[in-house]
C-alpha cells in the first residue's frame, strides 16, 4: 500500500456520495490509492512518501472549466488590455493605442481586448476614425468583451478586404456609416474570421511565451481541466495542442471542442469522441446560433441537418444559443434528431442558454440535454444586465437552480476570455445571484455551495464523459486536487469569493503553490 504523495489533516471534500468528507488522501502514481481518516496514514505511509500536513485545510476535486477558449486567452494575454480596469474612455483606449504602436515597426498588428462600451464615458463602441487617429501606420483589431465584436482601423480594414461594396457575410455584420454606406470599423459575429484567415498566427516563440503564462494562470486558479470551446478549432488545433501536452507546456487537461466544419477531417484522420487520453481527448462538436442580422443563422431546416448529422456521426453537440429564440431553435434542433433516432447517451449540451423561460424548460427537460452555464457572467456583467435588458428577460437570465430543480445536469464555465476564470467567484454569483457591484440578479436561482462545487467538479467532468475519471476524490480516481484556503461550503456565501487557491495538485503531483 505504499504510495508516493499523503495528503492529512485535511478537510476533505470528495464530492463522492459514498464517502463525502474525508481527512487523508493517498496517491499512487497518478491515482488516488485511499480516502480514508487520519488513521490512515500507517498503512500508506513509505520510506519514500512525500506527506503534506494540511493543517486543516480544505481540499476538493480539481476545477474544470466546461466552456473556455485557450487561445483567445494567449492572445488576450499578449495583447493591449483595454477593460473597465484599465480604460474609461475612448480617449484612453487611444492613449493606449498610441503608446504601444511606438514600440511596434509600421505595419505590424496592434491588438487589443476586452473593450466595453457599457463602461466607456462616451457610452459607444470605438471607430475606425478612432484607431486611425492613435495608430494610422498599424493595422489596429480592438476585441469586445464578448468576442462577438470588434473594431478594425482603415488599414486592418483595407487588409481584411473590406469595402463598402462587401456584402453582409454569412451570420456576420458589417456595420456602417448611415449616410455613406461606408464599413465604420465594427463588425459583428467576425473575429473568428479575422483570427483565422487574416492575422498573422502566433509564432512558436510567441506560443510559448503565451502558453507559459496561461498555464501558470490556470494552475492558479486551481483549474485542472479545461473544456476548448472555440468553432474554429480544427485538426491542426488538435496537433497543436497534443504538442503542447507532449512537451509538458500545458499541465490542466483538455477536452477540444471543434466546428462541423472540420468533421471530415477528424474522421478521415480516425478520430471519434473521446479520442486521446486523460490528458487530451476529443469532445463534442460546438455550433454556434445568432440573430445578428435579424434572422437565424443557421436558418432552422438547416441547423436541423446539421445536427442530425453530427449525432449521427456519433459526436456530442455542443449549441451555442444565447437568447430566447436561438435556446428555442436549439430544442427544436434536439426534438428533430429525438423524432429520428435515439438521443441515448450522446449527452448533447446547450452552450449559455442563457434565456430559458418556463416552455422551454419544459421541453429541455424532456430531451434530457445538458447546459454548460457561466455563473461568473453574473458578477462581471450582472450590472450591465439589470440596465440595459427588459424585464422580460431579466426574469429567465441565466436560471441554475430551476435547471437543476428540473432533473437536468448543469456544468458550470467562464467562457475565458470573455470573463475572468476564476471558479471561486463563479460559484459566489451561482449561490449570492450577485453582481460585482452588489446588486442581485433573479436571486431565486441561486443554488447552495455544495451545488455551486458541483457544477464546477462532478457535474463539468459528465459534460466531457469523464465522470469515471474525474470530478470527486474516489479511490482510482485521477489524482487532481486542490487545496483552498477556506471551505467554500462553511463559509458565509459573501465571502466564497475571496478564497485563495494554496496548491493545486495534477497526476498526483504538486504542480503549483503559493
Amino acid at each position: 500500500m505504499s504510495t508516493d504523495l499523503v495528503l492529512k489533516n485535511a478537510n476533505v471534500i470528495t464530492m463522492d456520495p459514498a464517502c463525502p468528507n474525508a481527512e487523508l488522501v493517498a496517491i499512487r502514481g497518478n491515482r488516488i490509492l485511499l480516502v480514508a481518516g487520519n488513521e490512515g496514514l500507517e498503512q500508506v505511509k513509505g520510506a519514500k512518501t512525500k506527506i503534506i500536513d494540511c493543517q486543516g485545510k480544505t481540499v476538493v476535486p480539481g476545477f474544470n472549466d466546461a466552456h473556455c477558449h485557450i487561445f483567445s486567452f494567449i492572445r488576450k494575454l499578449r495583447s493591449l488590455d483595454l477593460s473597465p480596469s484599465a480604460v474609461s474612455s475612448i480617449a484612453d483606449i487611444k492613449a493606449a493605442i498610441r503608446h504601444r504602436a511606438q514600440s511596434l515597426p509600421p505595419g505590424s498588428w496592434l491588438t487589443g481586448t476586452d473593450y466595453n462600451e457599457f463602461y466607456l464615458a462616451e457610452k459607444r463602441h470605438p471607430n475606425r476614425r478612432d484607431l486611425d487617429e492613435a495608430a494610422p501606420q498599424h493595422p489596429v483589431v480592438l476585441t469586445h468583451r464578448s468576442l462577438h465584436a470588434c473594431v478594425l482601423n482603415s488599414l486592418a480594414l483595407s487588409l481584411v478586404g473590406i469595402t463598402r461594396e462587401t456584402p453582409e457575410p454569412l451570420g456576420g455584420l458589417i456595420d456602417r456609416d448611415l449616410d455613406t454606406g461606408e464599413p465604420n470599423g465594427l463588425l459583428f459575429e467576425m473575429l473568428g474570421y479575422i483570427r483565422e484567415k487574416v492575422l498573422p498566427p502566433l509564432s512558436e516563440e510567441e506560443l510559448a511565451e503565451g502558453i507559459a503564462l496561461a498555464n501558470r494562470h490556470y494552475l492558479s486558479m486551481g483549474i485542472t481541466s479545461l473544456q476548448e470551446a472555440t468553432v474554429t478549432n480544427s485538426l491542426a488545433r488538435w496537433q497543436t495542442l497534443q504538442r503542447l501536452k507532449d512537451s509538458g507546456e500545458l499541465n490542466s487537461r483538455v477536452s477540444m471542442m471543434f466546428g462541423i466544419e472540420a468533421l471530415s477531417q477528424f474522421q478521415e484522420a480516425g478520430l471519434a469522441l473521446g479520442s486521446g487520453d486523460s490528458q487530451l481527448r476529443l469532445g463534442g462538436v460546438k455550433m454556434v446560433l445568432n440573430e445578428t442580422t435579424g434572422q437565424l443563422q443557421p436558418p432552422q431546416p438547416e441547423l436541423n441537418q446539421q445536427a442530425l448529422i453530427v449525432h449521427q456521426a456519433g459526436f456530442q453537440l455542443a449549441i451555442h444559443c444565447i437568447e430566447q429564440s436561438t435556446v428555442e431553435a436549439a430544442i427544436a434542433a434536439l426534438e428533430y434528431i429525438s423524432s429520428q433516432t435515439p438521443l441515448t447517451e450522446r449527452r448533447h449540451r446547450l452552450e449559455h442558454c442563457s434565456e430559458c423561460p418556463p416552455r422551454l424548460l419544459e421541453r429541455l427537460t424532456k430531451l434530457k440535454a445538458m447546459v454548460v452555464t457561466q455563473p461568473p457572467f453574473i458578477y462581471y456583467s450582472g450590472e450591465r444586465y439589470l440596465a440595459t435588458l427588459p424585464a422580460s428577460q431579466l426574469r429567465w437570465l441565466y436560471r441554475i437552480k430551476s435547471l437543476l430543480d428540473g432533473g437536468l445536469i448543469v456544468a458550470g464555465s467562464s467562457d475565458s476570455p470573455v470573463v475572468p476564470d476564476n471558479p471561486l467567484v463563479g460559484m459566489y454569483a451561482a449561490v449570492t445571484r450577485r453582481a460585482e457591484s452588489g446588486q442581485e440578479l433573479l436571486s431565486r436561482e441561486g443554488i447552495s455551495a455544495k451545488q455551486a462545487l458541483a457544477i464546477y467538479t462532478t457535474n463539468a467532468a459528465y459534460a466531457s464523459f469523464e465522470e469515471n475519471i474525474k470530478g470527486s476524490i474516489a479511490e482510482g480516481k485521477l489524482a487532481d486536487m486542490v487545496v483552498l484556503s477556506a471551505d467554500p461550503i462553511k463559509l458565509p456565501p459573501e465571502r466564497i469569493k475571496d478564497i485563495r487557491v494554496e496548491m493545486t495538485i495534477i497526476d498526483g503531483k504538486v504542480a503549483w503553490e503559493v
